[in-house]
């Protein structure tokens, strides 16, 4: 499995990490909607960041796969996708921290990452 798939892979396992978060110091599973709703400060923040990367998973996976299908360099994909993964993850830490220039910093970077990876396999 080649360093992109495996980015993707890790992704798959950060939205619930986020979830895990948000739901941390008092969650009431029987009403899960209403506990995050009611979420204040870094929680709701984190919830937020989690639907986030769900809404960002879907279109990197596809680019990854469709690089790999159109023989996009793998080293030029793997370093696209590695350093997707890398602004995911701080995109979080920064919505988290409430840190929002820094947070739509390092969403256009992801986002950029993603529009490279299909611009480049076009």
């Amino acid at each position: 499995m080649t360093i992109a798939y495996w980015c993707v892979l890790a992704l798959v396992f950060f939205p619930p990490v986020l979830g895990a978060m948000a739901k941390s110091g008092g969650f009431d599973n029987s009403r899960p909607r209403e506990a995050l709703a009611a979420a204040s400060g870094w929680r709701k923040r984190a919830d937020w960041a989690q639907q986030n990367a769900l809404e960002n998973f879907a279109p990197f996976a596809a680019a990854v796969i469709i690089g790999h299908l159109t023989g996009l360099a793998q080293g030029t994909l793997d370093q696209l996708a590695l350093a997707f993964v890398a602004l995911r993850v701080l995109h979080a830490v920064f919505y988290i921290a409430n840190q929002a220039t820094l947070r739509s910093l390092s969403y256009v970077g992801g986002l950029a990452c993603i529009i490279a990876i299909f611009v480049m396999a076009a």
